[in-house]
């Protein structure tokens, strides 16, 4: 999903997890959209940040059902882990692909290890 080449006209996609009015939450793909192009690459507009934290998880993580502590990307650096939303929609997030998460209430989503590896991922905080 992510990766080189970028070919022109071609769209970087995320990972969006977000939770409804009622609480469930739901996948949608997003395209980063591109605002320039300079020498150097195409480049997105600026998105506000207030923090980074990496993380380092284990190759047994499974994780019952949780909201996401607050709005952030995580960016996986080496391993993959299986999402499902509370509406059973469940997605491989792959090395070097990107999720936001923004299920801040309700049921939330489950999270577990699928390749039995440690998992290092990077954490974009937005709140």
């Amino acid at each position: 999903m992510i990766g080189p080449p970028y070919g022109k006209g071609t769209l970087m996609k995320i990972h969006r997890l977000y939770a409804d009015k009622n609480g469930e939450s739901h996948f949608q793909d997003v395209e980063v959209e591109y605002a320039e192009t300079t020498r150097a690459g195409r480049l997105s507009k600026r998105i506000p940040a207030t923090g980074i934290i990496f993380r380092e998880v284990q190759p047994d993580y499974d994780l019952d059902w949780h909201p996401a502590p607050r709005r952030q990307y995580i960016i996986n650096l080496d391993a993959g882990v299986q999402i499902t939303a509370s509406d059973g929609e469940a997605r491989r997030i792959g090395a070097g692909e990107v999720l936001l998460v923004e299920d801040t209430h309700g049921k939330g989503h489950l999270s577990k290890a699928i390749e039995a590896k440690l998992r290092n991922c990077i954490f974009v905080t937005l709140e």
